[in-house]
């Protein structure tokens, strides 16, 4: 009996250890489960969610772009082509410099500008493609027949600066907002937390061994899981980081003031100083510096370690705005920002390989339209001046000096046939044949240089400025700003419907009638505008059309209430005077989702990408039944009856 107690007690002990095993076992099990979920969740959140897929382009889209100068910003040699990248598209030359095909954003590529061009064999591709890093639509994979495209959903992670090829199919990518991303194929997502938020300009090294340029906070050193950042405190000459380089332990980072030298990660000196570097070469023997004005300048390594200011050698001024050095084979290449150029056999001197045909337009850059009653389309640039594009559009006459330049806005008087041109240096007055009649500026009376806007008004104009309004008539000039109602100084845009005169400013929009204030409005509940910067104000029938900049667009009627649309007010931004208003339509031009285009007959609001050059539609105009759709890379145009396909 005693021993079967004994028996039953030890029965009952090991039974109790077992569970008790059995317990730990589950405890830990758990435990290393929640520590995987843990780890899952941390990961996913850090990973960036993104598409990959077969490019397709747009299929019979009705928008004719007009020939604007090519800039080149990247290019690479992919089975034995040259390729070329920039604002204008993809290029395909043989190595002979002859052109062999062209792939034009908005038409054959995604409707964005190019920044980057590598060849790289990916992780998930069986074989070498050329990889093409975009503005605003991530990245596209050539591999000579067709494009793929990995786009990224968040729109912050689609701006890419930079990319670079890492090991195991890996792909580096800079971003403006996003820091360092890598992909691998499956993931994408940060390279690490400390280098998040870092509007990247440059990349160069390898994965566990990177530097990082930025565009106001220095050059960053990523290895062995550690960052080192170096600013102008460390050596650095400016924080503004253009290019970088790594060779034989050395890495030179490129400022607009010199070349900075690491030995081994430490700062060691700075060459070139003062020189605005745009691309770097290091050689055993030589760096190489491209800069935007002194051309190619040749730096022998060893004297310059000997005497580390030493003045530049071999100073190649030939060259301009040099934006890429690149070796294929024994041949070394450079890349200006209109012409390739390749090392002669001599090794003295550049000859040039290839230049880009003739265009029509002055430049890309378009910041506002107009059309006369001639049918002649007046183009404003950025900070090119003005063409004047004839009605075939054939060929455009273009001006420029200290006035004509950086375009704000272009109106046409149809009553006399004048142009008055808005700029960033006065008002300037055009007779009906293109000829200067007059420059105004504060000296002639305006409440500031800086003219935002010119609209027709009564019998004369009036100017917006960010210091108010000035109007202009045979009684002389007279200004208007808060201090007599307006309700805000910085004036952004300008809507007249007869005598009533409406102004967008950067607090409000105001009603002014006889150039008294009737009424103002401001962003809130009651008042029933979502955004106080506006951007953009057209008058439609009786109603008016008003664009913001963080709002979309709104509709205001004659009570005085703001109405919105379903598609239209939205968090997005309208150009400042972008937009038009023709019989059947009025369009607006967005920062980076295309162009809107509301059916006036229907009441309802279409989205237009396909086609474009670029969603940044910066400017509109209407010329015999032809819509004309200025963007921040080109000029593209539309019969008004296909806007709809």
């Amino acid at each position: 009996m005693r021993q079967t107690r004994k028996l039953l007690v030890r029965t009952i002990a090991a039974g109790g250890g077992i569970l008790i095993l059995l317990l730990t076992v589950f405890a830990g099990w758990r435990a290393r489960r929640a520590l995987q979920l843990s780890a899952e969740e941390v990961h996913a959140e850090r990973e960036i969610r993104f598409e990959s897929h077969p490019f397709a382009p747009p299929l019979g889209t009705s928008f004719e772009l007009v020939s604007a100068p090519a800039v080149f910003l990247q290019a690479a040699r992919f089975q034995d082509h040259l390729y070329i990248g920039g604002p204008g598209g993809l290029l395909e030359y043989d190595l002979k410099g002859a052109p062999s095909r062209q792939f034009i954003p908005g038409r054959d590529l995604p409707p964005s500008p190019l920044v980057a061009l590598a060849e790289a064999l990916l992780a998930d591709s069986r074989e070498p493609e050329l990889v093409v890093a975009t503005v605003q639509d991530g990245l596209l994979a050539f591999d000579g027949r067709s494009f793929r495209q990995i786009r990224p959903q968040d729109s912050e992670a689609r701006g890419i600066t930079a990319i670079l090829p890492a090991s195991a199919g890996h792909l580096l990518i800079g971003t403006r907002k996003r820091g360092v991303l890598i992909y691998d194929g499956k993931h994408l997502a940060p390279l690490h937390p400390s280098l998040n938020s870092l509007y990247v300009t440059a990349l160069a090294g390898t994965e566990s061994d990177l530097w990082i340029g930025t565009i106001n906070q220095g050059v960053f050193h990523w290895h062995a899981g550690v960052v080192d950042s170096f600013g102008e405190e460390q050596g650095l000459p400016d924080r503004q980081v253009q290019c970088l380089a790594t060779s034989g332990g050395k890495s030179y980072v490129g400022t607009v003031l010199g070349v900075a030298v690491f030995d081994g990660g430490r700062f060691s000196y700075v060459l070139a100083p003062g020189v605005l570097a745009t691309s770097l070469l290091a050689t055993d023997s030589n760096l190489m510096v491209g800069s935007e004005d002194q051309g190619v300048l040749t730096i022998p390594i060893n004297s310059a370690q000997l005497e580390p200011r030493r003045p530049h050698s071999n100073k190649t001024a030939e060259l301009a705005k040099v934006r890429q050095f690149f070796v294929s084979g024994n041949d070394v290449y450079v890349l200006s920002s209109d012409a390739l150029y390749r090392m002669s056999t001599s090794g003295l001197g550049w000859q040039q390989v290839l230049r880009p045909g003739p265009a029509i337009l002055s430049d890309r850059n378009i910041s506002a339209l107009a059309a006369d009653r001639s049918g002649r389309v007046w183009i404003g640039y950025f900070d090119r001046g003005l063409d004047l594009l004839e009605a075939d559009a054939g060929r455009a006459t273009h001006m420029e000096d200290d006035h004509v330049f950086c375009i704000n806005r272009i109106v046409t008087d149809v009553r006399t046939g004048t142009v008055a041109v808005a700029t960033a240096n006065g008002l300037l007055r055009f007779d009906s044949n293109g000829g200067r009649q007059q420059v105004l500026t504060r000296a002639d009376g305006l409440i500031a240089d800086h003219v935002t806007d010119v609209a027709i008004y009564r019998d004369g104009l009036v100017a917006g400025t960010p210091a108010g309004l000035t109007f202009l008539d045979g009684g002389g000039p007279r200004s208007m700003y808060a201090f007599h109602g307006l309700v805000n100084n910085h004036v952004y845009a300008l809507g007249v419907s007869g005598d009533e005169l409406m102004v967008g400013t950067l607090g409000g929009l105001s009603e002014i009638n006889k150039e008294i204030v009737q009424a103002s409005y401001t962003a809130g509940v009651r008042s029933g505008l979502k955004h106080n910067w506006i951007t953009a104000v057209v008058p439609v029938g009786d109603e008016w059309m008003v664009g913001t900049y963080g709002a979309g667009i709104l509709k205001l009627d004659r009570a005085g209430r703001f109405q919105t649309f379903e598609k239209a007010t939205a968090p997005f931004e309208v150009n400042p005077n972008a937009m038009l208003v023709t019989q059947h339509h009025v369009l607006a031009g967005s920062l980076g989702n295309g162009l809107y285009v509301y059916d006036r007959d229907a009441a309802r609001w279409t989205v237009i990408t396909e086609g474009l050059p670029s969603l940044n539609v910066t400017a509109l105009a209407e010329s015999n039944g032809t819509i004309y759709a200025g963007t921040d890379n080109g000029l593209a145009k539309i019969v008004e009856q296909k806007l709809y396909p």
